[in-house]
């Protein structure tokens, strides 16, 4: 029975000890915890929103590309003798870059040429004795039949022929190789790939409020930024009907590359607009829209709190936003300071 009772004892003694043990790890833990205070005023960056223009200089950025670009392939089947380029080679329109082995069309071509010249000899014995009728006319027109048949056979072998040497079809230069010597080509199969970038192309895309500031055949700078000192003329010649996946539209200038080609394809740009409207907004700095692009939202402080606020942008430039509704003149906008804010903290404001 004293055992018992020393085991009950014992028993209850740990389990005081627990909880006196986890009740110390408790305010140990709840000490070391940060107890945010909401009523600490949060230091901002603000900006008294004034009425301004929107005619300054913006950009929108893009990439060229090649005027022109095509793999090219053989019209007809046959063994590599030749790969006359390589990759970076300048090749001139009409320049032979392959040649296929033709050597077994040559000797076709011999055997039609043998061919012509007997069908041709017998038309000239054939039309003498037609004319003092030792033979049937019929006899002649078979031998005149055989004879254009084989002149069209010849034609067809010279056109293969001619189609064993694959030309250049533009002037550029060699970007891609996909083939070697001895390799076998057949229609349809990319041999070699061409570039033209002598003339560019440089494309941008925009969202569908701002598409309507670019007209086919209008003219605009264009920069590049790998060659900042560079500035290019480019003409619109191509505005996008469709919207891409990023719901944004395709816009597509032309212009002509520098006469040393500096500017390669790929290479990243900018095309430079200025505004020509004199009507006043509210325009506000991007970086200080929360929210999403669906329903953008600003802070602006108001007796000594954050108030967040729904507003309606109508255009986006450069990193700047014209607000539409939400904002007006004299407003206090919070600009920096957003990692611990929230709507209705307090707030005190930076010099």
């Amino acid at each position: 029975m004293k055992k018992k009772i020393i085991y009950i004892v014992l028993a209850l003694a740990l389990v005081f000890v627990v909880v006196i043990r986890l009740k110390n790890n408790k305010e140990t833990t709840q000490k070391r915890v940060y107890q945010y205070d909401k009523e600490t005023p949060i230091s901002v960056q603000v900006d008294t929103l004034q009425l301004e223009f929107a005619d300054a200089e913006y950009s929108y950025t893009g990439s060229f590309e090649p005027n022109k670009e095509s793999k090219i392939s053989a019209d007809i089947q046959g063994k590599i003798s030749k790969l006359l380029v390589d990759i970076g080679s300048n090749v001139r329109t009409g320049q032979p870059v392959i040649q296929l082995d033709n050597s077994l069309l040559k000797l076709q071509l011999q055997s039609v040429k043998v061919q012509i010249e007997g069908l041709e000899a017998d038309v000239r014995r054939y039309t003498v004795l037609a004319n003092a009728e030792a033979i049937q006319g019929v006899q002649l027109e078979k031998t005149e039949l055989a004879l254009k048949s084989a002149n069209v056979q010849k034609a067809t072998l010279l056109e293969q022929i001619n189609k064993t040497t694959i030309k250049a079809p533009f002037n550029g230069v060699v970007t891609a190789k996909m083939t070697e010597e001895g390799a076998f080509a057949a229609p349809g199969v990319p041999l070699l790939q061409i570039t033209d970038i002598s003339n560019l192309k440089f494309t941008i895309n925009l969202p569908e409020q701002e598409i309507n500031q670019f007209e086919m055949q209008q003219s605009n700078q264009l920069t590049v930024d790998a060659f900042p000192d560079i500035k290019l003329k480019g003409k619109v010649t191509m505005i996008g009907s469709k919207a891409n996946v990023g719901n944004s539209f395709p816009v597509q200038f032309s212009l002509a590359n520098t006469p040393d080609l500096k500017i390669k394809s790929g290479m990243s740009g900018r095309v430079l607009f200025a505004s020509k409207d004199k009507q006043k907004y509210i325009i506000i700095p991007s970086s200080s829209i929360q929210g999403s692009n669906s329903n953008p939202q600003v802070f602006k402080v108001k007796q000594g709190k954050a108030k967040l606020v729904d507003i309606s942008i109508s255009k986006r430039f450069g990193n700047k936003a014209i607000v539409e509704k939400g904002l007006v003149e004299g407003d206090v906008l919070v600009t920096n300071g957003f990692i611990t804010l929230f709507d209705g903290a307090t707030v005190s404001i930076k010099n």
